[in-house]
């Protein structure tokens, strides 16, 4: 059976039939098991080639990839550029797109804005730059730096109803690195909050996010798990510098990588094939930069991982990652922004 998304002339359907699909919570959205992340089309992962980020999206698509997540704070905008390029020509019934409102420079002072006039201009430019006229799902991002929750609550989520009441939008989700501020969210708001976007929260080191499956399902609300090789810190290149992660967290993963390219396997493949064992996640969304990314990406989906492996596995879990002691980083950034923005006036 074909997903809603299924173009035929343009898919391939022996790939689209061998990729899994999940209702994302109540949305009626059939998503992808793999998402594609375009976080590293901005400018938090290093410079990278556009021509064959335009081509892994397209593969992706064609290959049964449906949900594609992307947001103006990758590289101010210039992700949601290169996706635009991207999807030229694809017809619009092939994918769905996420995009996001609320977190946008690089620059402390004007990093995060949630009002109702910024999130207006910047879901106009999502679409422009986009060049699409609906979006399946607008999110607002990393809501735990707002200055309060009531905040979202009062004037975040209210407009993006609007955009919903427009048919300019099709769904509203939240993203948050603490877990817990994401369920406060949903318990407080009245507004039909459709999906979470939780992010390192269901990895080889932090398990987080399961304490809080129960509470969304009862909910309903779809389930999309992000950034399983943790920013970086489970794949064998070095994570990027600003990583929030701490020294001893970096310092096991650091040997985890090495102990893996050692033996010629790549950590970043053992970690997302990790993450996409649990049954209650709708899609595990991951960062990808490259054709050779998607393809390592679409291999895990299809064949997982060998015995050899898996062993391997077991054996970088129990010698290195089991020794850290402090699984996650949460507070820590916003600590660092509420100084920042304090010492700015």
């Amino acid at each position: 059976m074909f997903p809603p998304t299924y173009v035929e002339g343009f898919h391939d359907p022996e790939e689209v039939k061998a990729m899994e699909y999940k209702e994302l919570g109540k949305t009626g959205l059939l998503v992808s098991k793999l998402s594609f992340g375009t976080g590293p089309l901005g400018c938090h992962y290093g410079t990278y080639n556009e021509a064959d980020a335009i081509e892994a999206v397209r593969q992706a698509i064609k290959r049964g990839v449906n949900y594609i997540d992307t947001g103006p704070w990758y590289g101010q905008g210039r992700s949601e550029t290169t996706l635009g390029k991207a999807l030229k020509g694809i017809p619009r019934q092939a994918y769905y797109i996420a995009t996001k409102v609320g977190r946008y420079e690089l620059d402390y002072d004007n990093m995060f804005d949630f009002s109702i006039e910024k999130t207006r201009k910047s879901f106009k430019k999502s679409l422009e730059l986009l060049g699409v006229d609906y979006i399946d799902v607008i999110q607002v991002h990393d809501i735990e730096f707002a200055p309060s929750l009531d905040v979202i609550i009062t004037q975040t989520l209210p407009e993006l109803s609007r955009y919903v009441a427009d048919g300019k939008a099709k769904h509203i989700g939240i993203t948050a690195y603490p877990v817990s501020v994401l369920k406060e969210c949903i318990e407080k708001s009245n507004i039909n909050i459709a999906c979470v976007l939780s992010y390192a929260r269901l990895t080889l080191i932090d398990e987080t996010l399961l304490e809080y499956v129960p509470f969304f399902k009862e909910h309903n609300i779809g389930l999309i798990n992000a950034a399983t090789p943790c920013m970086g810190l489970l794949t064998n290149n070095s994570p990027p510098n600003w990583h929030p992660a701490s020294d001893e967290m970096k310092k096991q993963c650091a040997n985890a990588a090495q102990y893996c390219k050692d033996r010629d396997v790549e950590l970043g493949k053992l970690a997302i094939w990790h993450s996409m064992q649990y049954a209650d996640i709708d899609t595990n969304l991951v960062g990808i930069q490259n054709t050779k990314q998607l393809q390592m990406n679409l291999d895990v989906v299809q064949n997982g991982i060998t015995e050899k492996e898996k062993a391997l596995l077991q054996e970088i879990q129990e010698k290195f990652l089991s020794l850290i002691k402090n699984q996650h980083w949460e507070g820590k950034e916003i600590h660092m922004y509420r100084e920042a923005t304090k010492k700015s006036g």
